[in-house]
């Protein structure tokens, strides 16, 4: 028997996230493994009037993939995902993993190789979304694998996920709407901003927000949502920080990932596990060394660590920095093939902004 909240996931990522019209051109890139979501997703689309393609990854292709593709196929860019990222107006994508480590055996050079691959791709994808020429929004299915991987039960992993999205508000859309007006008020009080100094126990960073805009993230970029981001200036950020929870990427955990930065560039890296996938990750290109995203985390429906970056991310209290691409609707100018979240709990830190307290031990303190 269908859970209704899956039916009403479907209708908020339709309705609200996407706002598919009729006539638009919709990817859905998704898993079996997410099947009840997949045909209630189809079946909102279809009734919207657009014009729905499915693409069903089997579980495991990946892996396959990554380790026994030759150096021409891990260069290669299928003409399909070119034609879908070039030209469809909206993408939805589900992750509904089966197996969270399965890149546990790949050599971290390959996976820089294939992220390399993609570059022009990636960057077309993020200049769509920049310009509002492209909508798309990411979410998760629930699974046994990602109950695992955040310790929980699947029932309890399940009410996780739907209470993260306000789906068991009677109006989940009037809870989003209410989420952006309280964005709002932050982004409004940082316009125009200079000098960001982070202060805390595990970090001690400065950069610059000088003329970049903060975007707010309340249901229609990532689902579920909640955070205010910016790329910082560049060649601006100075300072050390640690992130306690692991940094992960492609299911293989890094951990105790400490970075130095000087004039905006990674100096020097260091992780007392995966060292190997870290500086190889940096090495990807030139951008990969630099700050792409400063995030801060608005979802305090969201108060546990369960290795996922799309719910992670999210957590009030929290801020997360991002190396490697950065987002040209904030004037962020970065360009790399990567662009890698890292989780940095702000419990016994501060935040300032022109010499002005706007944030303290995980919380708002303007606004």
């Amino acid at each position: 028997m269908t859970d209704p909240r899956v039916q009403k996931l479907a209708q908020v990522l339709v309705r609200y996230s996407l706002d598919l019209q009729p006539g638009e051109e919709f990817a859905l890139r998704t898993s079996p493994l997410a099947e009840e979501l997949n045909l209630a997703v189809s079946k909102e689309a279809l009734l919207a009037g657009a014009h729905v393609s499915v693409v069903n990854i089997l579980p495991g292709l990946n892996e396959v993939f990554l380790k026994y593709a030759s150096d021409e196929q891990l260069d290669y860019i299928s003409p399909i995902h070119r034609l879908i990222t070039e030209k469809y107006r909206a993408i939805l994508d589900i992750e509904a993993d089966h197996n969270t480590r399965e890149f546990s055996g790949v050599d971290p050079s390959r996976l820089s190789r294939s992220q390399r691959a993609r570059k022009e791709l990636f960057q077309t994808f993020i200049d769509r979304m920049g310009s509002k020429d492209l909508k798309w929004c990411g979410t998760v299915y629930p699974t046994q694998a990602l109950a695992q991987e955040a310790d929980m039960s699947l029932s309890e992993y399940q009410d996780f996920v739907y209470g993260a999205g306000l789906l068991d508000l009677p109006d989940p859309v009037e809870g989003w709407k209410e989420e952006t007006v309280r964005q709002q008020r932050l982004m409004s009080w940082l316009e125009g901003r200079d000098q960001v100094t982070i202060q805390g126990k595990d970090i001690d960073l400065r950069m610059s927000i000088q003329g970049r805009a903060f975007e707010g993230a309340s249901g229609h970029l990532n689902f579920p949502d909640g955070e205010i981001y910016t790329t910082p200036v560049e060649e601006s950020v100075n300072g050390w920080v640690r992130f306690a929870y692991p940094a992960i990427f492609g299911g293989r955990e890094v951990i105790d990932v400490e970075l130095w930065f000087e004039q905006g560039k990674i100096v020097k890296e260091k992780a007392s596990k995966g060292q190997d996938l870290l500086t190889e990750l940096l090495n990807t290109d030139e951008g990969a060394r630099y700050l792409g995203e400063l995030g801060i985390g608005t979802n305090y429906a969201i108060q546990r660590f369960t290795k996922n970056m799309l719910f992670d991310e999210k957590i009030g209290g929290t801020i997360h920095l991002a190396v490697g691409m950065g987002f040209p609707e904030v004037n962020g100018k970065n360009q790399s093939a990567i662009h890698w979240d890292m989780l940095c709990n702000m419990a016994q830190s501060e935040m300032r902004v022109d010499g002005d307290l706007f944030y303290k031990d995980g919380k708002f303190v303007v606004g």
